[in-house]
Protein backbone atom coordinates (compact mmCIF):
# COMPACT_ATOMS: atom_id res chain seq x y z
CA UNK A 1 0.00 0.00 0.00
CA UNK A 2 3.04 2.51 1.25
CA UNK A 3 4.79 1.52 -2.85
CA UNK A 4 1.30 2.35 -4.15
CA UNK A 5 0.26 5.49 -2.78
CA UNK A 6 3.83 6.52 -3.64
CA UNK A 7 3.41 6.08 -6.66
CA UNK A 8 0.37 8.74 -7.26
CA UNK A 9 0.00 11.85 -8.28
CA UNK A 10 -0.51 14.72 -5.81
CA UNK A 11 -4.15 14.35 -4.36
CA UNK A 12 -4.81 18.20 -4.49
CA UNK A 13 -4.78 17.01 -8.91
CA UNK A 14 -7.32 14.09 -8.69
CA UNK A 15 -11.01 14.42 -8.74
CA UNK A 16 -12.80 14.71 -5.20
CA UNK A 17 -14.44 11.44 -6.25
CA UNK A 18 -11.64 9.41 -7.06
CA UNK A 19 -9.43 10.85 -4.07
CA UNK A 20 -11.98 9.70 -2.06
CA UNK A 21 -12.55 5.75 -3.86
CA UNK A 22 -8.84 5.35 -3.54
CA UNK A 23 -8.84 6.30 0.38
CA UNK A 24 -11.27 3.56 0.82
CA UNK A 25 -9.31 0.58 -1.49
CA UNK A 26 -5.78 1.61 -1.57
CA UNK A 27 -4.81 -0.97 0.97
CA UNK A 28 -7.33 -3.76 -1.12
CA UNK A 29 -5.08 -6.50 -2.10
CA UNK A 30 -6.20 -10.05 -3.66
CA UNK A 31 -5.02 -13.71 -3.65
CA UNK A 32 -4.45 -13.03 -7.12
CA UNK A 33 -1.05 -11.03 -6.92
CA UNK A 34 1.16 -13.47 -7.32
CA UNK A 35 -1.15 -15.50 -10.38
CA UNK A 36 -0.71 -12.09 -12.22
CA UNK A 37 2.63 -10.55 -11.74
CA UNK A 38 4.62 -12.58 -14.83
CA UNK A 39 1.98 -11.98 -17.39
CA UNK A 40 1.60 -8.25 -16.17
CA UNK A 41 5.80 -7.82 -16.31
CA UNK A 42 5.59 -8.95 -20.16
CA UNK A 43 2.62 -7.07 -21.00
CA UNK A 44 4.04 -3.87 -19.07
CA UNK A 45 6.97 -4.38 -21.23
CA UNK A 46 5.45 -3.59 -24.40
CA UNK A 47 5.81 0.51 -25.66
CA UNK A 48 2.51 1.98 -26.21
CA UNK A 49 1.66 2.93 -29.69
CA UNK A 50 -0.67 5.41 -31.29
CA UNK A 51 -2.83 3.78 -33.64
CA UNK A 52 -5.67 5.71 -36.01
CA UNK A 53 -9.18 6.13 -34.47
CA UNK A 54 -11.28 5.28 -37.24
CA UNK A 55 -14.61 5.59 -35.61
CA UNK A 56 -18.05 4.06 -35.96
CA UNK A 57 -17.59 1.32 -38.41
CA UNK A 58 -20.52 -0.98 -40.21
CA UNK A 59 -17.96 -3.78 -40.55
CA UNK A 60 -14.76 -5.25 -38.91
CA UNK A 61 -12.25 -2.42 -40.53
CA UNK A 62 -9.31 -4.36 -43.12
CA UNK A 63 -5.39 -3.32 -42.32
CA UNK A 64 -2.85 -4.41 -39.97
CA UNK A 65 -4.45 -6.86 -37.58
CA UNK A 66 -3.20 -9.02 -34.57
CA UNK A 67 -4.38 -12.53 -33.91
CA UNK A 68 -5.66 -12.81 -30.56
CA UNK A 69 -8.27 -14.57 -28.14
CA UNK A 70 -11.51 -13.01 -26.83
CA UNK A 71 -9.84 -11.80 -23.29
CA UNK A 72 -6.96 -9.84 -25.05
CA UNK A 73 -9.28 -8.37 -27.31
CA UNK A 74 -11.27 -6.58 -24.07
CA UNK A 75 -7.88 -5.97 -23.01
CA UNK A 76 -7.19 -4.06 -26.13
CA UNK A 77 -10.44 -2.10 -26.27
CA UNK A 78 -9.63 -1.04 -22.50
CA UNK A 79 -6.54 0.05 -23.50
CA UNK A 80 -7.53 1.96 -26.23
CA UNK A 81 -9.89 3.69 -24.47
CA UNK A 82 -7.75 4.95 -21.41
CA UNK A 83 -5.21 6.32 -24.12
CA UNK A 84 -7.45 8.47 -25.98
CA UNK A 85 -9.50 9.67 -22.42
CA UNK A 86 -7.30 10.44 -19.79
CA UNK A 87 -10.14 10.49 -17.25
CA UNK A 88 -11.26 6.80 -18.24
CA UNK A 89 -10.50 4.91 -15.04
CA UNK A 90 -11.08 1.10 -14.74
CA UNK A 91 -11.84 -0.49 -11.19
CA UNK A 92 -12.95 -3.70 -9.45
CA UNK A 93 -12.11 -6.84 -7.83
CA UNK A 94 -8.72 -7.98 -8.65
CA UNK A 95 -8.51 -5.78 -12.10
CA UNK A 96 -5.06 -4.45 -10.62
CA UNK A 97 -3.41 -7.38 -10.54
CA UNK A 98 -5.00 -8.89 -14.17
CA UNK A 99 -8.91 -9.73 -13.24
CA UNK A 100 -9.43 -13.57 -12.77
CA UNK A 101 -9.64 -13.85 -16.17
CA UNK A 102 -6.60 -11.55 -17.11
CA UNK A 103 -8.65 -9.13 -19.35
CA UNK A 104 -7.08 -6.22 -17.40
CA UNK A 105 -3.29 -7.79 -17.81
CA UNK A 106 -0.89 -5.04 -17.72
CA UNK A 107 -3.53 -1.79 -17.63
CA UNK A 108 -2.24 -0.59 -13.96
CA UNK A 109 1.63 -1.03 -14.92
CA UNK A 110 0.66 1.27 -18.31
CA UNK A 111 -2.24 3.88 -16.63
CA UNK A 112 -1.24 3.65 -12.93
CA UNK A 113 -2.71 2.54 -9.56
CA UNK A 114 -5.02 5.92 -9.71
CA UNK A 115 -6.73 4.82 -12.81
CA UNK A 116 -6.60 1.32 -12.51
CA UNK A 117 -7.21 -0.24 -8.82
CA UNK A 118 -9.16 -2.99 -6.87
CA UNK A 119 -12.24 -2.38 -4.73
CA UNK A 120 -13.56 -4.11 -1.58
CA UNK A 121 -16.09 -7.17 -2.46
CA UNK A 122 -19.04 -5.48 -2.72
CA UNK A 123 -20.87 -5.09 -6.16
CA UNK A 124 -23.23 -2.65 -5.00
CA UNK A 125 -20.16 0.20 -3.89
CA UNK A 126 -18.89 -1.09 -7.62
CA UNK A 127 -21.80 0.23 -9.07
CA UNK A 128 -22.38 3.06 -6.91
CA UNK A 129 -19.17 4.91 -7.05
CA UNK A 130 -19.43 3.67 -10.78
CA UNK A 131 -22.26 6.05 -11.37
CA UNK A 132 -21.12 8.44 -8.91
CA UNK A 133 -17.73 9.33 -10.75
CA UNK A 134 -19.83 9.16 -14.23
CA UNK A 135 -22.08 11.61 -12.86
CA UNK A 136 -19.14 14.13 -12.73
CA UNK A 137 -18.99 13.71 -16.39
CA UNK A 138 -15.95 11.40 -16.78
CA UNK A 139 -16.14 7.56 -18.01
CA UNK A 140 -15.46 4.58 -16.29
CA UNK A 141 -15.03 1.00 -16.69
CA UNK A 142 -16.37 -1.29 -14.03
CA UNK A 143 -15.92 -4.55 -13.56
CA UNK A 144 -18.86 -6.89 -11.76
CA UNK A 145 -16.38 -10.14 -11.66
CA UNK A 146 -19.24 -12.86 -12.49
CA UNK A 147 -22.60 -12.07 -13.86
CA UNK A 148 -24.03 -14.19 -11.36
CA UNK A 149 -23.03 -11.78 -8.59
CA UNK A 150 -24.42 -8.71 -10.40
CA UNK A 151 -27.52 -8.88 -8.25
CA UNK A 152 -26.04 -7.25 -5.26
CA UNK A 153 -26.20 -3.99 -7.10
CA UNK A 154 -29.15 -4.30 -9.45
CA UNK A 155 -30.80 -1.47 -7.59
CA UNK A 156 -27.98 0.61 -8.31
CA UNK A 157 -27.84 -0.32 -12.22
CA UNK A 158 -31.62 -0.26 -12.85
CA UNK A 159 -32.74 2.26 -10.50
CA UNK A 160 -30.04 4.81 -10.34
CA UNK A 161 -28.05 4.62 -13.41
CA UNK A 162 -30.89 3.65 -15.84
CA UNK A 163 -33.23 6.78 -14.65
CA UNK A 164 -30.40 9.65 -13.39
CA UNK A 165 -30.47 11.28 -16.58
CA UNK A 166 -34.57 10.98 -16.68
CA UNK A 167 -35.45 11.98 -13.18
CA UNK A 168 -33.17 15.33 -13.13
CA UNK A 169 -34.97 16.35 -16.49
CA UNK A 170 -31.58 15.85 -18.45
CA UNK A 171 -30.31 18.47 -15.96
CA UNK A 172 -27.11 15.01 -15.06
CA UNK A 173 -26.65 11.83 -16.23
CA UNK A 174 -24.12 9.20 -15.80
CA UNK A 175 -23.75 8.07 -19.03
CA UNK A 176 -20.51 7.32 -19.16
CA UNK A 177 -20.79 4.28 -16.95
CA UNK A 178 -19.75 0.51 -18.81
CA UNK A 179 -20.19 -2.16 -16.26
CA UNK A 180 -18.18 -5.46 -17.54
CA UNK A 181 -19.00 -8.86 -16.05
CA UNK A 182 -18.24 -12.43 -17.37
CA UNK A 183 -21.65 -14.29 -17.93
CA UNK A 184 -22.24 -18.02 -19.32
CA UNK A 185 -21.81 -21.30 -19.57
CA UNK A 186 -18.09 -22.58 -18.66
CA UNK A 187 -18.34 -26.07 -18.34
CA UNK A 188 -17.44 -26.29 -14.79
CA UNK A 189 -19.33 -23.22 -13.17
CA UNK A 190 -22.52 -25.09 -11.55
CA UNK A 191 -25.02 -22.48 -10.29
CA UNK A 192 -23.44 -19.15 -9.14
CA UNK A 193 -20.94 -19.10 -11.90
CA UNK A 194 -23.29 -20.03 -15.47
CA UNK A 195 -25.79 -17.70 -15.33
CA UNK A 196 -26.73 -15.89 -18.29
CA UNK A 197 -28.78 -12.50 -16.96
CA UNK A 198 -29.13 -10.17 -19.82
CA UNK A 199 -32.94 -10.47 -19.95
CA UNK A 200 -33.62 -8.22 -16.46
CA UNK A 201 -31.83 -5.66 -17.67
CA UNK A 202 -33.16 -5.43 -21.05
CA UNK A 203 -36.47 -4.63 -19.47
CA UNK A 204 -35.23 -1.54 -18.07
CA UNK A 205 -35.61 1.71 -20.27
CA UNK A 206 -32.54 3.83 -20.15
CA UNK A 207 -29.69 0.67 -20.13
CA UNK A 208 -27.73 -0.74 -23.29
CA UNK A 209 -27.37 -4.06 -23.26
CA UNK A 210 -24.61 -5.71 -25.40
CA UNK A 211 -22.93 -9.37 -25.78
CA UNK A 212 -19.95 -9.96 -28.60
CA UNK A 213 -19.25 -13.24 -30.12
CA UNK A 214 -16.00 -12.58 -30.98
CA UNK A 215 -12.51 -11.34 -30.29
CA UNK A 216 -13.29 -8.29 -33.14
CA UNK A 217 -16.68 -7.80 -32.59
CA UNK A 218 -15.69 -7.32 -28.87
CA UNK A 219 -13.27 -5.12 -28.96
CA UNK A 220 -15.62 -2.62 -31.26
CA UNK A 221 -18.45 -2.93 -29.68
CA UNK A 222 -16.78 -2.37 -26.04
CA UNK A 223 -15.54 1.02 -27.10
CA UNK A 224 -18.61 1.64 -28.25
CA UNK A 225 -19.86 1.08 -25.19
CA UNK A 226 -17.33 2.82 -22.99
CA UNK A 227 -18.27 6.15 -25.44
CA UNK A 228 -21.79 6.05 -25.64
CA UNK A 229 -23.59 8.58 -23.65
CA UNK A 230 -25.57 6.06 -21.95
CA UNK A 231 -25.09 3.59 -19.63
CA UNK A 232 -24.31 -0.02 -21.18
CA UNK A 233 -23.62 -3.57 -19.59
CA UNK A 234 -21.03 -5.25 -21.51
CA UNK A 235 -21.69 -9.10 -20.86
CA UNK A 236 -18.65 -11.11 -22.27
CA UNK A 237 -18.63 -15.11 -22.46
CA UNK A 238 -16.59 -16.66 -20.69
CA UNK A 239 -16.30 -19.72 -22.32
CA UNK A 240 -14.94 -17.96 -25.26
CA UNK A 241 -12.17 -16.07 -23.47
CA UNK A 242 -9.87 -18.49 -24.64
CA UNK A 243 -11.53 -20.46 -27.14
CA UNK A 244 -12.71 -17.49 -29.58
CA UNK A 245 -9.27 -16.48 -32.06
CA UNK A 246 -9.24 -14.18 -34.56
CA UNK A 247 -7.51 -11.70 -36.39
CA UNK A 248 -8.77 -8.40 -34.76
CA UNK A 249 -7.84 -4.76 -36.29
CA UNK A 250 -5.07 -2.83 -34.20
CA UNK A 251 -6.63 0.14 -35.33
CA UNK A 252 -9.23 2.26 -32.78
CA UNK A 253 -12.94 1.07 -33.92
CA UNK A 254 -16.45 1.30 -33.17
CA UNK A 255 -18.85 -1.17 -34.18
CA UNK A 256 -22.58 0.31 -33.79
CA UNK A 257 -25.10 -1.10 -30.66
CA UNK A 258 -28.45 -1.60 -31.94
CA UNK A 259 -27.22 -2.94 -35.44
CA UNK A 260 -27.35 -6.73 -35.38
CA UNK A 261 -25.28 -8.61 -38.10
CA UNK A 262 -26.33 -11.36 -40.70
CA UNK A 263 -23.44 -13.48 -40.31
CA UNK A 264 -24.64 -16.26 -42.84
CA UNK A 265 -26.81 -15.92 -45.52
CA UNK A 266 -29.60 -17.97 -46.31
CA UNK A 267 -32.75 -18.64 -47.46
CA UNK A 268 -35.22 -20.99 -45.47
CA UNK A 269 -34.60 -20.65 -41.77
CA UNK A 270 -33.78 -17.62 -39.78
CA UNK A 271 -31.60 -18.20 -36.96
CA UNK A 272 -31.41 -15.72 -34.29
CA UNK A 273 -28.44 -15.41 -31.13
CA UNK A 274 -26.51 -13.85 -29.42
CA UNK A 275 -22.58 -14.06 -27.80
CA UNK A 276 -21.64 -17.90 -27.43
CA UNK A 277 -24.52 -18.99 -29.07
CA UNK A 278 -24.16 -17.41 -31.99
CA UNK A 279 -21.25 -20.13 -32.62
CA UNK A 280 -23.72 -22.99 -31.75
CA UNK A 281 -25.91 -21.61 -34.84
CA UNK A 282 -23.47 -21.85 -36.97
CA UNK A 283 -22.97 -25.47 -36.36
CA UNK A 284 -26.55 -26.38 -36.34
CA UNK A 285 -26.45 -24.43 -39.55
CA UNK A 286 -23.71 -26.38 -41.18
CA UNK A 287 -25.39 -29.80 -40.24
CA UNK A 288 -29.19 -28.42 -41.76
CA UNK A 289 -27.05 -27.89 -45.17
CA UNK A 290 -25.22 -30.85 -45.08
CA UNK A 291 -27.79 -33.85 -43.51
CA UNK A 292 -31.40 -31.68 -44.53
CA UNK A 293 -30.35 -29.31 -47.94
CA UNK A 294 -32.18 -26.71 -45.69
CA UNK A 295 -30.26 -23.21 -45.89
CA UNK A 296 -30.66 -21.11 -42.75
CA UNK A 297 -29.22 -17.41 -42.12
CA UNK A 298 -27.79 -16.90 -38.79
CA UNK A 299 -28.35 -13.42 -37.41
CA UNK A 300 -25.90 -12.01 -34.55
CA UNK A 301 -28.16 -9.81 -32.42
CA UNK A 302 -24.42 -8.20 -30.87
CA UNK A 303 -26.76 -5.88 -28.41
CA UNK A 304 -30.47 -6.78 -26.77
CA UNK A 305 -30.87 -3.32 -25.68
CA UNK A 306 -31.75 -1.99 -27.98
CA UNK A 307 -32.11 -5.03 -30.49
CA UNK A 308 -31.92 -4.97 -34.58
CA UNK A 309 -35.98 -6.21 -34.95
CA UNK A 310 -35.76 -4.41 -38.71
CA UNK A 311 -32.76 -7.01 -39.54
CA UNK A 312 -34.46 -9.73 -38.03
CA UNK A 313 -37.76 -8.75 -39.66
CA UNK A 314 -36.60 -8.43 -42.93
CA UNK A 315 -35.02 -11.72 -42.60
CA UNK A 316 -38.09 -14.08 -41.54
CA UNK A 317 -40.27 -12.42 -43.87
CA UNK A 318 -38.00 -13.70 -46.80
CA UNK A 319 -37.09 -17.14 -44.76
CA UNK A 320 -41.16 -17.78 -43.18
CA UNK A 321 -39.51 -19.46 -40.35
CA UNK A 322 -37.40 -18.89 -37.34
CA UNK A 323 -35.24 -20.59 -34.39
CA UNK A 324 -34.25 -18.15 -31.20
CA UNK A 325 -31.23 -19.43 -29.18
CA UNK A 326 -29.96 -18.58 -25.93
CA UNK A 327 -28.37 -19.70 -22.54
CA UNK A 328 -30.80 -18.16 -20.01
CA UNK A 329 -34.13 -20.04 -18.88
CA UNK A 330 -36.92 -20.00 -21.39
CA UNK A 331 -39.26 -18.49 -19.31
CA UNK A 332 -38.83 -14.80 -19.19
CA UNK A 333 -36.19 -14.83 -21.88
CA UNK A 334 -35.20 -12.76 -24.02
CA UNK A 335 -36.26 -15.10 -26.84
CA UNK A 336 -39.78 -14.39 -25.72
CA UNK A 337 -39.44 -10.40 -26.88
CA UNK A 338 -37.72 -11.54 -30.05
CA UNK A 339 -40.55 -14.23 -31.01
CA UNK A 340 -43.50 -11.48 -29.60
CA UNK A 341 -41.53 -8.55 -32.01
CA UNK A 342 -41.41 -11.37 -35.42
CA UNK A 343 -44.82 -12.23 -34.67
CA UNK A 344 -46.20 -8.61 -34.53
CA UNK A 345 -44.32 -7.75 -37.86
CA UNK A 346 -44.31 -10.81 -39.58
CA UNK A 347 -47.26 -13.30 -38.75
CA UNK A 348 -48.55 -13.33 -42.46
CA UNK A 349 -45.36 -14.78 -43.58
CA UNK A 350 -44.58 -16.99 -41.01
CA UNK A 351 -44.69 -20.54 -42.65
CA UNK A 352 -44.51 -22.40 -38.99
CA UNK A 353 -44.36 -21.33 -34.49
CA UNK A 354 -41.39 -19.50 -33.68
CA UNK A 355 -38.93 -21.69 -32.23
CA UNK A 356 -37.21 -20.85 -28.84
CA UNK A 357 -34.31 -23.42 -28.11
CA UNK A 358 -32.98 -22.08 -24.75
CA UNK A 359 -31.87 -23.55 -21.59
CA UNK A 360 -34.46 -25.01 -19.28
CA UNK A 361 -36.64 -23.40 -15.76
CA UNK A 362 -34.43 -25.06 -13.40
CA UNK A 363 -31.13 -23.71 -11.96
CA UNK A 364 -28.19 -23.90 -13.67
CA UNK A 365 -26.75 -27.26 -13.34
CA UNK A 366 -23.17 -28.36 -12.36
CA UNK A 367 -23.44 -32.87 -13.27
CA UNK A 368 -26.18 -31.94 -16.10
CA UNK A 369 -24.90 -28.95 -17.81
CA UNK A 370 -24.25 -30.67 -21.38
CA UNK A 371 -27.59 -31.34 -20.89
CA UNK A 372 -29.09 -28.09 -19.91
CA UNK A 373 -27.18 -25.44 -22.78
CA UNK A 374 -28.42 -25.71 -26.11
CA UNK A 375 -26.39 -27.16 -28.17
CA UNK A 376 -26.18 -27.44 -32.14
CA UNK A 377 -28.30 -30.62 -32.04
CA UNK A 378 -31.22 -29.18 -30.24
CA UNK A 379 -31.05 -25.98 -32.53
CA UNK A 380 -31.00 -28.80 -35.29
CA UNK A 381 -34.03 -30.65 -34.44
CA UNK A 382 -35.68 -26.81 -33.87
CA UNK A 383 -35.02 -26.54 -37.62
CA UNK A 384 -36.31 -29.92 -38.68
CA UNK A 385 -39.69 -28.89 -37.11
CA UNK A 386 -39.83 -25.72 -38.52
CA UNK A 387 -39.13 -27.10 -42.04
CA UNK A 388 -41.10 -29.87 -41.29
CA UNK A 389 -44.52 -28.01 -40.14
Amino acid sequence: ADSRKASLSPPETRPMALRRALARVSGAQSSGRALAAAGARALSSEAAVEVPRLGQVDAIPSGPATRMNLFTAINQGMRAAMQTDDDCILFGEDVAFGGVFRCSMGLREEFGGERVFNTPLCEQGIAGFAIGYAATGRSCIAELQFADYIFPAFDQIVNEAAKFRYRSGGQFDCGGVTFRSPCGAVGHGGLYHSQSPEAYFAHTPGLKVVMPRSPAQAKGLLLSCIRDPNPCLFFEPKALYRASVEDVPDADYEIPIGKAEVVTAGDDVTLVAWGAQVHVMEKAAAMARDKLGVSCEVIDLRSILPWDAETVAASVNKTGRVVIAHEAPKTGGFAAEVASEIQERCFLRLEAPIQRVTGYDTPFPLAFERHYVPDALKVFEAVKAATSF
